[in-house]
């Protein structure tokens, strides 16, 4: 496993994460409790040291299980989680007031019941789970994460971006130098990012953190017409209709990544997102043991061929199944 400090925090954190919506037991079916803790125990055995949570994943499940592992580990593992907005606004519509999704009072209680859930004196990374940038001059949310700061009960504040990508994304927020990371939707199909969000952050020393880096699976080459999820499991909207199909002949199209030291769709995935010197880590969900080596592997290699790179601007493809 590589490592890369993560902005101004200063949190050397490995280039692989672990992303614990899946253990939640809610939108994602089929994980038990002994799997989510042998597959996020087995990570950390292999050098992933972030672990990214929230308090709405399974109504605080999530952080609960996440704080079981990390209590009861030696080593230094770092813990984001998000603060849902108070109407539950996802994505946040431009126009809504800040008094309705963050007010002072909202960060605060969503703190506090965090780290109750985790069972930690002290959140790593407390994020926004939506923003509009036009809440970036508003005192409310300065002075209620200062507080905590203070307080000593939250390191570092972030935002997690609205998908898709607005306009602004997050640069006004960003130029109060509160904002410590961000977290984006960044894939070989939503390249977005890296046109104003990503030299902003090298410039302003933000940290970066990417999610859906396999777009749900869609990425992994693995999802076919024919391919079944369990019954209740949000996939099943998410690739409703013809989605399927579109996703994998899109896949069969990526097919020539693998070639060298690639061994999989999903590896290049993972190593197109680590090849931009912006991203200080990777987000991936992974229940399975044989996914959790693979997806450290993909660390271990590093980025992917530059003409691999170039190459791979064709293939982006702006989509949100979320609609």
């Amino acid at each position: 496993m590589r490592y890369r400090v993560l902005g101004k925090t200063g949190y050397k954190v490995s280039e692989i994460s672990y992303g614990a919506w899946g253990i939640a037991g809610d939108w994602w079916k089929d994980c038990t409790e002994d799997s989510a803790l042998c597959a996020m125990n087995l990570a950390i055995d292999h050098g992933v040291n972030f672990i990214d949570t929230a308090l709405g994943y399974g109504g605080g499940y999530s952080e609960q299980l996440v704080g079981k592992v990390v209590r009861s580990r030696s080593e230094r593992v770092y813990v984001a989680t998000k603060m849902p907005p108070k109407n539950y606004g996802f994505p946040a519509k431009p126009g809504t007031p800040l008094k309705e999704a963050f007010p002072k009072e909202w960060i605060v209680e969503c703190t506090e019941k965090s780290l109750k859930n985790l069972g930690l004196e002290r959140i790593d990374l407390q994020q926004f789970h939506v923003w509009l940038d036009e809440w970036a001059d508003q005192d409310e949310w300065k002075e209620a994460i200062l507080q905590l700061k203070q307080q000593g009960k939250i390191g570092a504040v972030g935002l997690s971006l609205n998908f898709p990508l607005l306009p602004d994304y997050g640069a006004l927020a960003i130029q109060t130098g509160l904002i410590d990371t961000c977290m984006v939707v960044y894939n070989i199909y939503e390249q977005v990012p890296k046109e104003g969000l990503f030299p902003l952050a090298l410039e302003k020393n933000v940290g970066i953190i990417v999610r859906c880096p396999l777009d749900e699976g869609a990425l992994t080459g693995k999802i076919t017409p024919d391919t079944q999820f369990p019954e209740g499991d949000w996939r099943c909207s998410y690739f409703r209709g013809d989605r399927k199909r579109e996703v994998y002949e899109r896949a069969q199209a990526l097919q020539w990544l693998i070639h060298g030291d690639v061994e999989s769709l999903a590896e290049a995935a993972l190593r197109f997102c680590l090849s931009h010197k912006a991203v200080s880590t990777v987000v991936v969900g992974m229940r399975k043991p044989e996914n959790i080596l693979a997806n450290v592997r993909a660390s271990d290699k590093g980025p992917l061929p530059p003409e691999d790179l170039v190459r791979l601007k064709e293939h982006a493809w702006p989509h949100d199944f979320w609609v």
